[in-house]
């Protein structure tokens, strides 16, 4: 409780905690901008289980929540998701238990989207996303759309009205660099 981030409000986890704790021990401030954490990267910590004598996400990653207007006339190059992908810091941490009792890092590493054909995905992904919002509207997207990058509700409960851009569970392996 060092630094009195929240891990569990009632039942419901605060599933940023560990994240939070990061950033606060490095010295920022905890803010929901869409901007990159630092100057100019982004800082991720993402639950890792193990498998055998392996790692893997335990989920997909939240990168950065969906405005509607913004992504409808904002083309990939100038847009919020490959602001936060192009530079990030991952944190990749032990996923022990339900009641969080504890957590260790297994890998910390950066990541920058340059690669072209992972680059190619990520710009046809967002643009899918673009292309439906244009076309039917915020409220048609769904979680099925995406091959690296998914957009998906966020929120508490089932019926959330807001939306993310979330990694794929392949993808935060490719992003962690995780042997499969």
């Amino acid at each position: 409780m060092k630094y009195g981030v929240t891990v569990f409000k009632g039942q419901n986890l605060n599933k940023g905690w560990a994240g939070q704790t990061v950033e606060l021990a490095i010295g920022f401030q905890l803010n929901s901008r869409q901007a990159p954490d630092g100057a100019a990267w982004e800082l991720k910590v993402v639950p890792l289980q193990r498998k055998e004598s392996s790692w893997f996400p335990k989920e997909t990653m939240a990168i950065t929540m969906i405005n509607p207007d913004h992504v409808r006339m904002t083309p990939f190059e100038r847009s919020h998701l490959l602001a936060k992908l192009n530079h990030l810091v991952v944190c990749g941490r032990e996923f022990v238990d339900r009641s969080e009792s504890r957590s260790k890092f297994i890998s910390v590493g950066t990541f920058d989207l340059v690669g072209q054909d992972v680059f190619n995905q990520v710009e046809a992904d967002y643009e899918l996303v673009q292309k439906v919002i244009q076309e039917q509207g915020f409220q048609a997207l769904t979680g099925k759309m995406g091959i690296l990058v998914q957009p998906r509700t966020k929120g508490p409960g089932h019926g959330s009205e807001s939306r993310a851009f979330y990694a794929r569970k392949n993808f935060v392996t490719t992003i962690l660099g995780l042997k499969t």
